[in-house]
C-alpha cells in the first residue's frame, strides 16, 4: 500500500512575504530539528519521516486527527549497539519504538503566543521520553518558539524543579525501565532545562532555515552512549522538492551532520483523483419515459443498475407512486453517489406515475436502511434549477421497514464471485526491523442463499523477508502471536481463510450472525456475534464468542493442541469533535482478561486516523517488552487515491511489538462494518455526490 504525490514544478519566488512552513523535526511531529515547537499540522495531516544523525536513524509516522492533537509512533534504530547477544539477535543493531502525544492548550492570537503540552515516549520503552510545554509566536517570516523540558530533551538541567516545592519526590526523575510501560511516576520530575528557536521562511518559497538551542547536553544518552557535543546550537534548512516531500539537512550538536525526508499529504484538503474508469452517468430524459412500472423490461433496468450504479438488485416493487429498489450496494464508497446514479436510472426507464425513489440497501440480505428521493426535486437540482439544498432537505434516509407493496420484478441469483490482487503484510518494531511480505491472493465467495455463503483467501508468497525473523521474544503466555515468522515462512501456498457464515436481522434494530471454519492465519474455530445498532443514532453495542484453535504453521487444513475460548462485549459511540470510540471488554487468546480502548477521528471523507490500546491481566513479566498492546492505525478509502469507484479500504497499522498479551481473534466479517450504512453521517456529508 502506498500515498500517491503529486510532483509540482519548483519556480523561485520573488521576495513577497511568505508565512513559515509547517515542517517536521527529527523525532516526528512538528518542530525544528531535535526540539518541537508548538504549531499543529493541519487536521488531516500525514507525514512519514526517515533521518539520520549518528549514531541514531529515526522513522516515523505522524498523525494529526484534530486541529489540536498530533500523534507519532516512532521508531529508531541506535546503530553503534546490539539488540542483545548474537546467540539472540545476532548483529541487529538496537531498536527502540515509541509514541509520542501533543496536544494545544492556547491557538495564537494578536499578543498571545501558541501554546501546547507535548509528551515524548509516552507509550514505548522510555530511553528518550521526556516532557515539554511550548509556546511560538510568529513576526513576519519568522516563527520563534520557547519552551522548558524535562527528560531527554532537558537532560542538560538548567535549574531546580519548581515542581520540588510541591512535592519532594518532582527533584528526581527515576530511571526508566525500558519495558514500554506509560512511566507516569517519572512525568515533569528531574532537573529542567530551556529550549527555544526559529523557523524562517525565505524568500524563495521551497526553503526554509532553522535554528535552535536545544536542552540536552547528551551526557546521558540512552545505552551508555557516549555522545559529543561540542554546542547545543543546531543549524538546518528545508527543502521543498514538490508539495508532498520535503528535504531536510543540519549541522547539530557542533560536530554531525543530519539528513532526512519527510512525504506527508493532507486527506482533508487533498482531492480524491477524478473517476476517470467509471462508467458515465445516464443523462435524464427531456420528459418523463410513457412506460408504466409494470411494462418496464426490469430484467435490462436490474443490469443497468448493477453496472453504472453499483446495485445488485434482489427485487423492484411498487407501493402507489413510490418504486422501490431492494439490493446490495457494492461498488461506490459515498452512498449519496450509488443512489444519485440509481435515480437517473429509473427516471429514465419508467412514466411519472411514480413520485418517489427508493434504494432499500441490503448487506447478506439483512435490511439497513432506505434512502427515498423525491422524483421531480431530483431532476431539478440535476438540470440546474434547484439549488442542493432542497434535494438535501427532501431526501430520506430510514430504517429499512417491511412494506405492503406489489412485487414487479425478481432477479435470479448470481452465487459465485472472486478476485485477484496483491496483499501486503508488515512488522515493525523487533530487532530484525521492518518485516514485509508481498503476495499474490486469490478470493472467492460463493452465497448459497443470500444470507449464507461461503468465503475463501489463497496467497501465493512473491517477496518475503520474514526469513530475517530470528529473534522469538520470550514470553510468558502462550504463543498466540509470536510465532509469525513460522506462519509467515513455512508455506509459500496459504489458505488464511476458509470458512462459512451466516447472517440474519434478529428485530428492527438487531443483527445476527454465525461462522465456523478457518477464520483468519493462526486460528479455526466456530464463533457468532450479536449488534444492536438503531437507524441513525450514534452508538450502538455487540458482542461476539468464539472457541478457537491453533493452526499449523503451513496454514493448510491442520491444527495444532492449542485451544480457547475468547470474546468481548464491545460499545461503539460518537464523541465530541467528531470522534469515535470503541471500548472491548472480554477475553483474549492467550486467556488473559482485559479490556481495549479504540479512539479514532474519521474525516468526511471517510479516511479515519486512530490509535488503541489494551490492557489485560497479564503482567509486565507474562507480556515481556512493551507491557501492553498499543500502536495507531490509519484507515484509507482506496475511492480516495484510485480513478476507479470502489468500496475497499486500505488499513495500515503501526504498532510498536508483536506480542501474545492482548491478542484477539482477526475475524473477516464484523457487523458493526457491515451495517456502518445505517449511520446516516457519511451520507449527508458527502450529498454532493449524488449529482456525480
Amino acid at each position: 500500500m502506498s500515498l500517491r504525490f503529486a510532483a509540482v514544478l519548483l519556480i523561485p519566488c520573488g521576495l513577497a512575504y511568505a508565512e513559515p512552513r509547517i515542517t517536521q523535526n527529527d523525532f516526528g511531529g512538528v518542530g525544528l530539528l531535535q526540539t518541537p515547537t508548538a504549531r499543529m499540522a493541519p487536521a488531516g495531516e500525514l507525514s512519514v519521516n526517515a533521518n539520520r544523525t549518528s549514531p541514531y536513524s529515526r522513522y516515523s509516522v505522524s498523525l494529526q486527527p484534530f486541529e489540536w492533537l498530533e500523534g507519532s509512533f516512532r521508531y529508531t534504530a541506535i546503530t553503534n549497539r546490539r539488540y542483545g547477544p548474537e546467540s539472540l539477535s545476532g548483529d541487529q543493531s538496537y531498536k527502540d519504538k515509541a509514541v509520542d502525544v501533543k496536544l494545544r492548550l492556547w491557538q495564537e492570537s494578536h499578543w498571545a503566543p501558541e501554546l501546547a503540552l507535548g509528551f515524548r515516549d509516552v507509550g514505548g520503552t522510555g530511553l528518550f521520553s521526556s516532557e515539554y510545554l511550548v509556546a511560538n509566536k510568529r513576526y513576519n517570516d519568522f516563527d520563534f518558539s520557547a519552551g522548558v523540558a524535562w527528560g531527554y530533551l532537558g537532560n542538560r538541567g538548567d535549574f531546580d524543579n519548581p515542581l520540588g516545592g510541591i512535592d519532594d519526590r518532582f527533584d528526581t526523575r527515576p530511571e526508566g525501565d525500558g519495558t514500554g510501560d506509560v512511566n507516569t511516576n517519572a512525568y515533569f520530575r528531574g532537573r529542567p532545562s530551556l529550549f527555544g528557536g526559529v523557523s524562517y521562511q525565505t524568500p524563495w518559497e521551497p526553503l526554509s532555515l532553522k535554528l535552535e538551542y536545544e536542552g540536552n547536553d547528551y551526557k546521558d544518552e540512552p545505552k551508555d552512549n557516549h555522545i559529543k557535543q561540542d554546542s547545543p546550537i543546531n543549524l538546518g534548512a528545508v527543502f521543498k522538492l514538490t508539495d508532498s516531500v520535503d528535504l531536510s539537512a543540519a549541522w547539530e550538536r557542533g560536530n554531525t551532520a543530519m539528513f532526512g525526508i519527510t512525504l506527508h499529504t493532507n486527506f482533508v484538503s487533498r482531492k480524491a483523483p477524478a473517476k476517470t474508469f467509471d462508467p458515465p452517468v445516464e443523462r435524464l430524459p427531456a420528459h418523463a419515459p410513457v412506460t408504466a412500472p409494470d411494462q418496464v423490461n426490469w430484467a435490462d433496468v436490474s443490469r443497468r443498475l448493477q453496472k453504472n450504479a453499483g446495485y445488485d438488485v434482489e427485487r423492484v416493487a411498487q407501493r402507489g407512486s413510490e418504486l422501490l429498489v431492494y439490493g446490495e450496494q457494492t461498488n461506490y464508497f459515498h452512498s449519496a453517489k450509488a443512489v444519485g446514479r440509481a435515480s437517473r436510472i429509473l427516471d429514465n426507464s419508467v412514466n411519472d406515475d411514480i413520485d418517489w425513489f427508493t434504494l432499500v440497501n441490503k448487506r447478506y440480505d439483512m435490511p439497513l436502511e432506505e434512502t427515498s428521493v423525491p422524483r421531480e426535486t431530483f431532476r431539478e437540482v440535476v438540470n440546474n434549477e434547484e439549488p442542493l439544498k432542497s434535494l438535501h432537505r427532501t431526501t430520506e434516509v430510514n430504517a429499512a421497514m417491511p412494506h405492503r407493496e406489489t412485487t414487479l420484478y425478481t432477479q435470479t441469483r448470481d452465487p459465485l464471485k472472486y478476485g485477484v490482487g496483491l496483499g501486503y503484510k508488515q512488522n515493525v518494531g523487533g530487532p530484525d526491523g521492518l518485516l514485509y511480505q508481498i503476495s499474490a491472493d486469490a478470493d472467492a465467495e460463493y452465497r448459497f442463499t443470500r444470507n449464507t455463503w461461503w468465503s475463501g483467501l489463497l496467497s501465493v508468497n512473491l517477496l518475503n523477508n520474514y526469513d530475517n525473523f530470528t529473534y522469538d521474544a520470550p514470553s510468558g503466555l502462550p504463543r498466540v502471536r509470536t510465532d509469525l515468522r513460522q506462519y509467515m515462512t513455512t508455506s509459500d501456498v496459504t489458505m488464511p481463510t476458509f470458512q462459512f457464515n451466516h447472517a440474519r436481522q434478529l428485530d428492527q434494530d438487531w443483527y445476527g450472525m454465525v461462522y465456523g471454519g478457518y477464520l483468519e492465519s493462526m486460528f479455526a474455530g466456530v464463533g457468532g456475534e450479536a449488534l444492536f445498532r438503531p437507524q441513525g443514532q450514534r452508538w450502538s453495542v455487540g458482542a461476539d464468542l468464539n472457541y478457537v484453535r491453533q493452526r499449523d504453521f503451513d496454514q493448510g487444513f491442520g491444527l495444532r493442541d492449542y485451544s480457547t475460548v475468547t470474546g468481548h462485549i464491545t460499545g461503539y459511540t460518537d464523541l465530541p469533535f467528531d470522534a469515535q470510540a470503541a471500548v472491548s471488554v472480554g477475553r483474549y487468546l492467550a486467556k488473559d482478561w482485559g479490556a481495549t480502548v479504540d479512539l479514532s477521528r474519521e474525516f468526511a471523507n471517510g479516511v479515519r486516523f486512530g490509535a488503541w490500546a489494551t490492557m489485560t491481566s497479564a503482567t509486565s513479566e507474562e507480556y515481556g517488552e512493551g507491557s501492553f498492546d498499543k500502536g495507531i492505525y490509519v484507515s484509507i478509502p482506496f475511492d480516495e487515491m484510485m480513478s476507479v469507484s470502489t468500496m475497499r479500504r486500505a488499513n495500515i497499522v503501526w504498532s510498536p511489538l508483536t506480542r501474545d498479551g492482548g491478542a484477539r481473534l482477526g475475524r473477516s466479517y464484523s457487523l458493526h462494518a457491515m451495517t456502518d450504512s445505517r449511520d446516516s453521517d457519511l451520507f449527508y456529508r458527502n450529498f454532493d455526490k449524488i449529482t456525480e
